[in-house]
């Protein structure tokens, strides 16, 4: 908004309190990294099960790497020409005077410098989504048996407790990446970054976009080719290890719902910490024009708010327990997940009155006369993440109610079956059209609740328009690891 004017550099100075909350901000990634680590851990140590058991795991587990190999080596091939692109149409970005950064005072100053940077940004980008996805995928196919292992002991707790901290380990170096890469880029780049973070949200964006659809064309592929195959063709019973199609299968599980699933995420996860940092300065340059110390607090708020969500992550998932009375695996992970809304809601609130405060923003006209643009900012931030985590919530409950099998919807599609195929697909389809449409309105109201926060000042509304996207992702660790389980 403001970067082309300034030539791509952005007004605003790190100071104690900024630098402090930055390092918390690291160390918070660190920490979700580490314990990404101890759940692995403990994964890892947990009994496999029979020898049978371990044959048939260490088969999907060898198709699983064969497959990421091959992917790897086809996202390879497209990424070094994406990258020369990146380089050859990025645009020098000079720096104030009074700023400081990796570059100093000269700021990228050379199409050379800039492209540099940018370039190592976007491939750093891809190499931390890549590796969301390997390491989520790696576990996953080694937490399947050792969670089939503790269910044969007749334990619900057991099963879940591995499975869960299984898709926990993803969900941890998903939130512990992607913030740890935005931080870095700020703290080495500061008043630069904002050109150079658009290259790192664009690398992890090109990985997920191969990982995500490419694992879901062809966990569909294994999946449909093994049933026409094994079923139809040879009356082989469905799943079964005899059938070779079925590794396929299971190959496809795991790379859908775990592979691409984790690269999807930490590319959303991403890409709206970078939204919310680029316009965070111009937002609060339109709030107080004559006071350049506030000005970054836009970029601060997202990353520390972003680092609570992390904390809360963190325990959401160990929060993730069975007791004797749950008699399903959601209630728990309900439990963990709406934890790690309200710590984030607690988290937020606190950083939101304590760092941004309540000074309405104002300006003096050329008369002498005192403006105001917008009251309460702080309460208004808060809120507006309050609207994303809300929105995740809601999105949480449609999507239960439309696939569990205790709800209406897939109660009047296994009623459809009786009268033939036609009605099943007619009524599936239905209702995920309906499902859509619930999500959709969803979405349009935060979006509108979201507007209205902004007091009508243009750059502060899509600065909150993205703060709810922030917010919506806040308890990613969760979300994670709940897909993956």
């Amino acid at each position: 908004m403001n970067l082309a004017a300034e030539g791509g550099y952005q007004l605003f100075h790190l100071g104690s309190t900024e630098w402090a909350l930055l390092w918390a901000s690291a160390a918070t990634a660190v920490l979700a990294i580490l314990v990404g680590f101890w759940l692995m851990r403990g994964v890892l140590a947990a009994d496999q099960g029979t020898q049978s058991m371990i044959e048939i795991a260490t088969a999907i587990q060898e198709g699983a790497m064969a497959y990421l190999k091959r992917q790897f080596r086809t996202i390879a091939v497209i990424l070094i020409p994406v990258a020369v692109v990146v380089f050859l149409t990025s645009t020098k970005a000079l720096q104030p005077e009074d700023m400081r950064g990796l570059t100093g005072s000269a700021g990228l100053s050379s199409m050379a410098s800039a492209g540099t940077f940018r370039t190592l940004a976007f491939i750093a980008g891809a190499f931390m989504s890549g590796l969301t996805g390997f390491i989520g995928m790696s576990l996953a196919v080694r937490g399947n048996v050792r969670t089939a292992a503790a269910a044969r002991n007749g334990s619900m707790a057991d099963a879940l407790r591995v499975a869960f901290r299984t898709g926990g380990v993803a969900g941890m170096f998903t939130v512990g990446l992607g913030l740890l890469g935005a931080t870095i880029i700020i703290m080495l780049f500061q008043n630069t970054s904002s050109a150079i973070l658009i290259g790192f949200g664009f690398g992890g964006s090109l990985i997920a976009l191969f990982m995500r659809v490419g694992g879901g064309i062809f966990t569909k592929a294994a999946d449909v080719g093994a049933d026409l195959v094994g079923k139809v063709e040879q009356g082989i019973p469905e799943d079964d290890p005899r059938n070779p199609a079925t590794i396929a299968d299971n190959v496809g599980d795991n790379v859908g719902d775990c592979a691409g699933m984790a690269a999807d995420l930490f590319e959303s996860y991403e890409v709206t910490l970078v939204a919310s940092i680029i316009l965070g300065v111009a937002a609060f340059r339109a709030l107080y024009p004559e006071d350049p110390k506030k000005w970054v607090i836009g970029i601060i708020f997202p990353l520390a708010a972003r680092a609570i969500g992390v904390l809360a992550s963190i325990v959401g998932v160990l929060m993730v327990r069975a007791s004797e009375k749950d008699k399903s695996a959601l209630a728990p992970i309900n439990r963990g997940f709406l934890t790690a809304g309200i710590l984030s809601v607690i988290g937020t609130l606190a950083l939101a009155l304590l760092y941004v405060g309540n000074t309405a923003g104002s300006f003096t006209t050329k008369a002498g006369e005192v403006v105001t643009t917008v009251t309460n900012p702080g309460w208004r931030m808060f809120a507006a993440v309050v609207v994303g985590l809300i929105l995740a919530q809601v999105l949480s409950k449609l999507t239960e109610y439309f696939t569990s099998t205790e709800h209406k919807p897939v109660i009047e599609i296994a009623e459809s079956t009786r009268t033939g195929p036609a009605t099943v697909v007619l009524s599936g389809t239905s209702s995920g059209l309906e499902s859509s449409v619930w999500s959709i309105v969803a979405i349009a109201i935060g979006i509108g609740v979201a507007i209205g926060l902004g007091g009508g000042n243009v750059q502060f509304v899509l600065y909150l328009i993205a703060l709810s996207g922030m917010g919506m992702l806040a308890t990613t660790g969760v979300i994670v690891s709940e897909d993956s389980f």
